[in-house]
């Protein structure tokens, strides 16, 4: 069960993030094994200056367009697995809202299994 959360500037619409969000579950289902119908995103807009990022760290340089995508999962996935989503969420982003590349910062925070409820007070990946 990955959990998205996903940090826009504020102002973007209810159909822009509905696109970001199916860009990466889709993303997840064709890279890194994520079971259809597991979607579980949250989105959280900011006013200008409550999303504080250097424009030109590593040599990307960001626009004030740049969103932040973090994703906990459980772990396990390979390197090349990993890049492969951080590739398909970018291009993904870039055709279907125009959103730069370089606007794009992704994070991925890997849990073990017992680390999920899915309701019930329940580990149910716990055997």
């Amino acid at each position: 069960m990955p959990l998205v959360r996903v940090d826009v500037p504020q102002g973007k619409s209810p159909d822009y993030l509905k696109t970001i969000g199916e860009v990466i579950y889709q993303a997840m289902r064709q890279t890194i094994n994520v079971p259809e119908n597991d979607r579980f995103q949250v989105f959280t807009e900011h006013a200008p200056g409550r999303m504080v990022f250097d424009p030109d760290y590593l040599g990307v340089h960001r626009s004030e367009d740049c969103i932040f995508i973090q994703v906990t999962l459980n772990g396990g996935r390979t390197v090349e697995m990993k890049q492969a989503f951080y590739k398909a969420i970018a291009d993904g982003l870039h055709q279907q809202l125009q959103l730069r590349r370089e606007d794009v910062v992704i994070n991925l925070v890997e849990v073990k299994k017992e680390d999920w409820s899915f309701g019930n007070g329940e580990a149910q990946y716990v055997k």
